[in-house]
């Protein structure tokens, strides 16, 4: 739902400022459309709101940097440099460290914003890794041979092909070039990040066991494993899972598409997507509610049952 007051500025910014048939056309507009926000904020909000609302953007904006710039430090010092560099430094040291890595870091992702067209090339950069790994971060919790040169190829290879896809001239309009793009980018690197898996070697059968000890995968994709834990109790709900992630997603588009035919005025349409939107959402809580909210995983039972024996309790008890 968060999306729609963003759309409903974007629409007053086009009806306001569009030079084909807008209120007050703008040539800035035309050049830039993406002023469009910062142009409404400016001419329609009194000025105690227009405050309120540059505090905010700033405040959102130093968010959404200083998690960056934290995150990519405790990536370099605690998964790179502490694992394989200095192993057995003190703890001043590696502070002392992430605190030079995060003024490069700056420096690096300024150089990288100034080189940046527009926020939606940065943004559609961004989505396209982000398919090109999706399938293997889902795949890692149903299937055992998904080791961490997986991982690691599979972001390798999404970045390599993303940026280098930004050379090559697509035909057709934005949507469409990013949608190749995306695509390419996908379907290469899942050919990269299978062909890794297959020909390194998989994790210890130790590290694996643990693994599934503490998480209970659903026993599709770790039947091999599952043989060396049969006091585990096998999870079998995949499909159950499958089911509501369809209607999730039937959820969430319906309604945000159903508030948007509200907006522009469709009334039935509208209704009839919030109505599915409800269903979906009638089947998600039926689905949940006939498994058990607290079994969702099969561990809750598992968790029962230890606690029972600590407490010197029989299973019927």
């Amino acid at each position: 739902m968060r999306s729609w007051p963003w759309i409903v500025t974007g629409l007053v910014a086009v009806a306001v400022y569009s030079p084909h048939g807008g209120l007050h056309p703008s040539a800035e507009f035309a050049a830039e459309p993406e002023k469009g926000y910062v142009m409404v904020l400016r001419d329609f909000l009194p000025p105690a709101l227009r405050g309120l609302m540059v505090a905010a953007f700033l405040a959102a904006f130093m968010s959404t940097v200083g998690t960056q710039l934290n995150w990519g430090t405790s990536y370099f010092i605690n998964d790179f440099y502490r694992r394989f560099v200095v192993r057995n430094g003190s703890e001043k040291h590696y502070v002392t460290l992430s605190k030079l890595f995060i003024v490069l870091l700056v420096i690096l992702s300024g150089y990288t914003a100034a080189h940046i067209t527009s926020i939606q090339s940065a943004w559609q950069l961004l989505l396209g890794m982000g398919a090109g790994t999706g399938g293997v971060l889902m795949l890692r919790w149903y299937w055992w041979r998904v080791n961490a040169w997986s991982e690691i190829s599979a972001m390798v290879a999404a970045f390599v092909v993303s940026v280098s896809l930004q050379r090559w001239e697509f035909s057709g309009n934005n949507s469409v070039v990013f949608a190749k793009s995306a695509l390419i980018t996908t379907a290469v690197t899942t050919v990269v990040w299978l062909g890794t898996t297959l020909l390194t070697r998989p994790e210890s059968d130790e590290r694996l066991l643990k693994f599934y000890k503490r998480v209970h995968p659903t026993i599709h994709g770790w039947k091999r494993i599952a043989l060396l834990a049969p006091e585990v109790k096998p999870v079998r709900d995949f499909k159950a899972n499958a089911f509501d992630w369809v209607m999730g997603c039937t959820l969430v588009y319906c309604c945000m598409f159903g508030i948007g035919e509200l907006v522009l005025q469709a009334w039935v349409t509208g209704f009839v997507l919030l109505a599915v939107a409800a269903l979906a959402g009638y089947f998600i809580y039926w689905s949940l509610s006939r498994r058990g909210w607290e079994t969702l995983s099969g561990a809750a039972d598992e968790t029962v049952s230890a606690s029972k024996r600590e407490m010197g309790l029989q299973e019927g008890d």
